[in-house]
């Protein structure tokens, strides 16, 4: 499970990586101010969680795989797609539908952070 959540974490960046140019050097002329500071907010999110995956992944192999680790890998990846993906969709479609998915997104951010936090506690950190 290791490889396999570092694997997505690193297409996820990568993922990333083209949306923030993409909103940087093609969206901004199309979109107003405002919009384009909330897919801004998507893309710092998305960025954050990706490496937050990574993180995870590697903290796999210091201590060994863990239920608690997997989940927070995968809410961190669930609450990209939901917060940050509600975000891009709610900027470029102006469609408020959109809004109400944000803050899943972000309780799936604050569920992993947790789980982390709780597998770090449990480990000698050496």
């Amino acid at each position: 499970m290791q490889r396999k959540i570092a694997i997505v974490a690193c297409i996820v960046a990568m993922i990333g990586v083209g949306l923030g140019a993409f909103g940087s050097h093609i969206l901004g002329e199309q979109i107003g101010e405002d919009a384009l500071k909330t897919f801004q907010t998507g893309i710092q999110y998305h960025f954050i969680h990706a490496l937050s995956m990574l993180i995870v992944s590697i903290a796999m192999g210091v201590w060994g795989e863990s239920r608690r680790l997997t989940w927070a890998a995968w809410l961190f990846f669930a609450g990209i797609v939901m917060f940050s993906g509600s975000l891009y969709l709610l900027s470029t479609t102006g469609l408020k539908i959109f809004g109400p998915i944000t803050p899943l997104g972000g309780v799936a951010f604050i569920a992993g952070w947790i789980l982390l936090a709780l597998s770090m506690g449990k480990r000698k950190l050496t």
